[in-house]
């Protein structure tokens, strides 16, 4: 019985984390131009130019810069070139890369129509809340 406690948490903690991947997913699919583009500015900030190529089969490397590397930068028409999915890749590389930026993503990102004005954003926040909880010891 003890040996399934620690395998159920850590199932719990995968599904969660696939869940938040998702949701921010289609939190982006439903927010107007604008907040993707703050959305995305947010989750590229942990993002090099190598990772930039790499993540999501290379769909987010028509953001590198012609010029010398000093970040992205997210226009407003580039939120159109990316789908739900790619987003999806581009939050599971941020979990592993910055985690701690996925916590501060609504306040970050702002826009609490967004976060609480849509079903997804409230799912969101909640999942949020839930990884930012401390653990309490067994």
């Amino acid at each position: 019985m003890n040996d399934l406690q620690p395998r159920s948490a850590i199932t719990r903690a995968v599904v969660l984390r696939c869940s938040l991947a998702r949701l921010i997913a289609n939190l982006y699919a439903q927010a107007t131009p604008a907040v993707r583009g703050r959305l995305l500015s947010v989750l590229l900030r942990p993002v090099g130019p190598l990772a930039l190529v790499a993540i999501a089969a290379g769909g987010f490397a028509r953001l590198l810069p012609p010029t010398r590397w000093q970040g992205v930068q997210v226009r407003g028409e580039d939120t159109e070139h990316f789908n739900a999915q790619q987003v999806a890749d581009l939050v599971h590389y941020v979990e592993q890369k910055s985690p701690e930026l996925l916590w501060q993503l609504p306040q970050l990102v702002g826009d609490s129509r967004l976060w609480f004005g849509t079903v997804t954003g409230a799912l969101l926040l909640l999942a949020l809340q839930k990884l930012q909880a401390p653990r309490a010891p067994r």
